[in-house]
């Protein structure tokens, strides 16, 4: 069930590994880039609302988190350094299985895309992030870009 504490596992500070495809609408032509980052979060609005930043090598990203207490979906919106600019949100909410599904509507090289973010594997020190486009309008989908997180440890001296 959705509720506005969907996102305080995503508090705090996070390693993540990416494996993101070289060409998004067709990830088994063109290969992947894999490469590590370090993602902090918070929340904010009494959990209704996350925002993190994620500092990758050559680039910042951010993902502003909503939840709508009327329709008890979250809205994610994702922005980065390179243009700043804020990409339409995908929408949607957390199953009983504790995966996250989000759907939106985007374009990606001029070509309209459908657009899914999967959040899988939540627990207290790990969590997986999923994103696919379809050209198709769902129909079939090519899964793009896959971040692992593992969460920080701090060791005292």
């Amino acid at each position: 069930m959705t509720t506005s504490y969907d996102f305080d596992f995503l508090v705090g500070r996070w390693n993540v590994h990416h494996r993101k495809a070289l060409d998004f609408l067709n990830p088994e032509a063109a290969g992947w880039q894999e490469f590590d980052s370090v993602t902090e979060g918070g929340t904010h609005f009494g959990g209704a609302a996350h925002f993190d930043e994620n500092a990758m090598p050559d680039y910042s990203g951010l993902t502003l988190r909503l939840f709508d207490q009327e329709t008890k979906e979250w809205s994610l919106y994702w922005a980065d350094s390179r243009c700043g600019k804020l990409y339409p949100p995908v929408k949607g909410r957390f199953g009983d299985d504790g995966t996250g599904e989000f759907f939106g509507d985007d374009s990606h090289e001029g070509k309209p895309v459908r657009v899914r973010f999967r959040w899988s594997d939540i627990s207290g020190s790990t969590a997986r992030w999923e994103q696919a486009f379809s050209a198709d309008d769902g129909r079939t989908w090519a899964t793009n870009w896959i971040m692992e997180f593992a969460r920080e440890t701090t060791t005292g001296r």
